[in-house]
């Protein structure tokens, strides 16, 4: 759960384009306190994630969205359930090339040649599927 709730945080963090640091100062905290927040290796308090909802300008319940529970159980004993193994596979959503890209797309100014690039991803997209 830590480590989904950090991948959140920074996930939103590079989404807004801020660097650790500037989100470290504006939380009052060191840019290493935020790394460790979002690998997961330090816990998010209530308070801290109150803060950092408000900072990053989201509710609270972003940070768990998307969370995978087991069918049939509870997100509390599917959080306590020991994994199989690693078969972690890394959120498309989290990873530096989608968020690249995501900002890239909004940074072209004009409307229609956005619309056009989206259909041209869609279309490429559809056209790798048939090929599989």
């Amino acid at each position: 759960m830590d480590v989904h709730v950090g991948g959140r945080v920074r996930l939103r963090r590079t989404l807004l384009g801020l660097s650790q640091e500037k989100l470290g100062e504006a939380l009052g905290l060191t840019f290493q306190q935020v790394q460790k927040y979002e690998r997961g290796a330090n816990r998010i308090g209530a308070s801290r994630l109150y803060d950092l909802s408000r900072v990053l300008d989201v509710p609270v319940s972003f940070f768990f969205d998307d969370m995978a529970t087991d069918s049939g159980q509870g997100a509390r004993a599917a959080a306590l359930a020991e994994s199989a193994g690693p078969s972690y596979e890394a959120d498309p959503m989290a990873k530096r090339e989608t968020l690249e890209l995501v900002r890239a797309y909004y940074k072209v100014g004009n409307p229609a040649v956005r619309k056009r690039l989206f259909e041209l991803a869609k279309a490429l997209a559809s056209s790798d599927g048939e090929k599989s």
